[in-house]
């Protein structure tokens, strides 16, 4: 493998106590998938969830603090990353919505940062200073409304993503069935709600990823171990479901949850997370057809995989497993988009969000 790009870092958001260790930076060794931890940040809790500016070398992370009152409130953290090291420097911190947070996003102009909140049933957006600091808290949209599954009491947004033309922001809440849409009004610096996309009931709808070409998305249910894939009309910024496909092989019996969701930078597969089978599923996307087919099931040799990311070159999968307390590497097979693990298993504590880049 020959890498024309720099130094591969791993960034790594946890479930931490203050007084621990819960941002870490890593590199990956191509070679090998060998994982070498170079930078680890404490301060902050549960900074699960982590963004990162390519461009500018910033890295955003949400945590946890407590309101005047003692209330858990949501919290977000700017550093800056070192390209060279990749160790992280503090910018400033600032308190966001009022309950915790699970997701963090950033417009493609850095302008704004959205933060969502699960137990609260909220998404907030945040300015973003010129010289990458964190500003003001600027709007907050509430959700409202239950649905079927025992875990649909009330409004779940569990993330927010946006488009791939930047005109719309998706916000998946689980515990409504839906996602909703918004677009950013600049000049009022407020979220306005548009369309609303309804799935079926008891889906519980988490995280989403767009095709590379801007046509579909895929959306990961976290309830009912499925995913649904979408036709993506970019001009009135509406998902058009096409179909839903389970997460599991059909004699699973155990309890389960889906997690996270991507697809290979080509478009081909698409992988998704279980939690309680403990695998990766892949799917490959035949773009002509629109349908998915299932590729195969894969270990992710430990427990309660939160979250995983695909390398910048495609050659690698990175899996977070929350349990176990490890990330584990996977080389992929970008022909046939199958996984196989490379014996790597790195030591780190609840690891919720892993993100690899080239800086």
């Amino acid at each position: 493998m020959v890498n024309n790009h720099g130094k591969l870092f791993v960034f790594v958001g946890s479930y931490a106590e203050s007084e621990d260790s819960g941002v870490y930076v890593y590199s990956l060794d191509e070679e090998t998938g060998q994982l070498t931890r170079l930078d680890e940040v404490t301060g902050l809790k549960n900074p699960t969830f982590l963004n990162v500016d390519l461009d500018e070398h910033k890295l955003y992370s949400i945590s946890e603090t407590l309101s005047e009152e003692g209330a858990k409130i949501g919290e977000v953290v700017a550093f800056t990353v070192d390209p060279i090291s990749g160790s992280l420097k503090l910018i400033n911190r600032k308190n966001s919505v009022q309950s915790t947070t699970c997701h963090i996003q950033r417009d493609s102009e850095s302008k704004f940062l959205t933060v969502t909140s699960y137990h609260g049933g909220m998404i907030g957006m945040m300015a973003i200073e010129q010289d990458g600091s964190l500003g003001e808290l600027l709007d907050v949209q509430q959700h409202e409304g239950h649905s079927v599954h025992q875990n649909q009491d009330r409004p779940h947004p569990h993330s927010s993503f946006f488009s791939p033309d930047g005109n719309y922001l998706f916000v998946q809440d689980l515990g409504l069935d839906i996602i909703q849409a918004y677009s950013i009004d600049s000049d009022k610096q407020q979220l306005i709600k548009k369309g609303k996309t309804h799935l079926h009931p008891g889906a519980g709808p988490r995280h989403l990823t767009f095709h590379p070409h801007g046509i579909y998305a895929f959306v990961i249910n976290e309830l009912d171990s499925t995913i649904t894939s979408f036709m993506y009309d970019a001009e009135n910024g509406e998902l058009k479901e096409q179909e839903t496909v389970p997460t599991l092989p059909d004699d699973f019996t155990g309890d389960n949850g889906c997690a996270e969701i991507t697809i290979s930078q080509d478009g081909k597969f698409v992988y998704g997370s279980n939690r309680g089978h403990d695998s990766i599923v892949v799917y490959a996307f035949d773009e002509a057809t629109g349908k998915l087919n299932l590729v195969e099931h894969v270990s992710v040799e430990g427990g309660h995989p939160r979250h995983f990311a695909i390398t910048p070159n495609g050659d690698y999968l990175i899996v977070a497993n929350r349990d176990t307390n490890n990330l584990v590497t996977f080389r992929v097979d970008q022909e046939s988009g199958s996984l196989q693990y490379t014996g790597i298993s790195e030591t780190v504590s609840k690891p919720v969000c892993v993100l690899p880049y080239y800086l």
